[in-house]
């Protein structure tokens, strides 16, 4: 079994950071749908403003509020403000990597939804791999690759 990205939250803001409440990270139930997590679902946190890297588990808050709050231990590694990515994960077989279709929103900063992507894997006939990112309408998106310079 490999451990393998089911979906995920890219660039959502910290709304509140409540040190107080029984640790989690409550979403938006919206958000959570259209990407395909679950309540009570652990999710790995990417700050991406401090670098700080946590795991939790989701609940959810008031439908249409766009709400991202860390509560318990995990407020004490965002800002509000701070973009993080929430990611959830599946195991799955080595060779059930191509049916696997994981979603990824992408967020503004009063976390509306900006984009949603899926990401895709394919096998050819020599059993070698390929990976696409496809826009929501099927489109594929250019993977972000640095060039080798050139001497």
């Amino acid at each position: 079994m490999r451990k393998v990205l089911a979906a995920k939250l890219h660039g959502i803001h910290v709304t509140e950071a409540n040190l107080h409440y029984h640790g989690s990270i409550t979403l938006d139930p919206d958000h959570c749908e259209e990407a395909g997590i679950l309540p009570m679902e652990f999710v790995e946190i990417w700050n991406k403003s401090s670098g700080a890297r946590i795991s939790t588990y989701v609940i959810f808050g008031a439908r249409g509020s766009r709400c991202c709050v860390l509560n318990g231990a995990a407020a004490r590694t965002c800002q509000v403000g701070d973009a993080i990515i929430v990611c959830s994960s599946a195991y799955v077989v080595h060779t059930e990597i191509v049916q696997q279709t994981p979603k990824i929103l992408t967020f503004d900063r009063d976390n509306h939804r900006t984009d949603r992507m899926t990401y895709s894997v394919n096998r050819d006939d020599t059993g070698r791999y390929s990976f696409e990112i496809l826009g929501e309408a099927g489109d594929v998106k250019p993977i972000p690759l640095r060039a080798p310079e050139s001497n």
